[in-house]
């Protein structure tokens, strides 16, 4: 087991044209599972790569218990990883395929491979298919086998790329939960490359964000979530996605009021005290659908149209017109059934709320020395 130390990583192709990672600075724990996550074309999959050695970086360094391998070769780094596309011999039976590594990096004797082979067999319930070949197998008994292949070797560090995209969502869900089991067994360091912001948050001990190449922001998946760095993060983390009007700050009579055209919100004293703001200033205003609630008898609403009710269940989710946003979707208990048409007035919880820089995007309520401030 070891710790990961990233340090300005950098990645270009085309003479410098196009910057897939830039600058780049990530540090892993012993033991410690973390998700990088981020939409297509952000670098996490080329991150992976270059802590791999798959991939050289254009600058920066890469450290493995301490000890730079920046320009060590991938063989050397004692790094296991499990590809999207599982990378299994197709002409190999399961027992050459997890063997197969072993062989080649290790002095261990033929019965000391099968024993390795064997015990990680078991270990993820395939121990009855070691001479099947993949041909043979289903999408979540490749996985197994491709996560067995890793799990032999015992490295240093796991790194993931994307590895159950492949699967359907109900495989996904319990591949999720074994790789999990495992990585808790075996308390190996470890690095998960996905696109699926559920798999980050439910998997991760720690959530790494990247859009651009750039590193938005990194914390506790719980962290990220209820204070998110910038209104990015604030959009990308959490399903259905978070709500935004674009507001200017009034300050009339001493009171502050975020307003728009069609959407005015008097946030309380103790909440106006934090910001940070003046008269005219452009302002983000972000509310997660579930904290979006119908509001309460006396209380002061914003009217909202139903378009759409869809109901998913436990829950369901109000499609709603504000005037103020392309989108704006409040999730509410299963028994909440307003008509379309129908004017629902709607209220937030103040410390739900969450307010970006209309320019910047950065957060204007959290700040946290662990996030860099991206370029607008």
């Amino acid at each position: 087991m070891a710790s990961l130390r990233v340090e300005n990583l950098r990645k270009e192709y085309d003479r410098g044209s196009i910057v897939a990672v830039d600058d780049l600075d990530l540090e892993v724990d012993d033991g410690q599972f973390v998700t990088v996550v981020g939409p297509s074309g952000c670098g996490k999959t080329t991150t992976l790569r270059m802590i791999a050695g798959l991939e050289k970086p254009t600058a920066g360094s890469i450290y493995l218990d301490g000890e730079e391998v920046t320009d060590r070769s991938a063989r050397t780094r004692d790094i296991a990883m499990v590809f999207q596309n599982y990378a299994l011999y197709p002409h190999k039976t399961v027992f050459q395929n997890m063997a197969f590594g072993l062989r080649m990096s290790t002095d261990l004797s033929t019965d000391e491979r099968r024993e390795k082979v064997e015990w990680a067999a078991e270990m993820l319930d395939i121990g009855e298919l070691l001479e099947k070949t993949p041909d043979e197998l289903s999408g979540g008994q490749k996985q197994r086998v491709a996560l067995g292949r890793a799990i032999v070797r015992e490295p240093k560090l796991f790194l993931f790329d994307e590895p159950l995209s492949n699967l359907d969502a109900k495989l996904r869900t319990t591949m999720r939960a074994e790789i999990q089991r495992l990585q808790d067994e075996l308390g190996i360091t470890s690095v998960y490359v996905t696109h699926d912001q559920e798999e980050a948050m439910t998997m991760g001990d720690e959530i790494v964000i990247l859009k651009d190449g750039e590193l938005q922001q990194t914390g506790a998946p719980k962290d990220v979530y209820e204070r998110p760095a910038n209104r990015f993060v604030g959009g990308f983390i959490g399903s259905p996605s978070m709500n935004f009007v674009d507001v200017t700050v009034r300050t009339a009579g001493g009171d502050l009021v975020l307003a728009s055209e069609a959407f005015r919100y008097a946030p309380s004293a103790s909440l106006a005290a934090d910001l940070d703001v003046a008269d005219g200033d452009s302002v983000t205003f972000g509310i997660r659908p579930e904290d979006v609630r119908p509001a309460g008898p006396g209380e002061d609403g914003i009217d909202a149209t139903v378009e759409v009710v869809e109901p998913i269940g436990s829950d369901n989710y109000l499609y709603l017109d504000v005037g103020a946003a392309d989108d704006f979707i409040a999730r509410v208990d299963a028994d909440v059934e307003p008509a379309v048409g129908e004017v629902l007035p709607i209220a937030f919880d103040d410390d739900k709320i969450r307010l970006f820089d209309g320019e910047t995007g950065e957060s204007l309520l959290h700040s946290s020395e662990a996030v860099p401030t991206p370029e607008a």
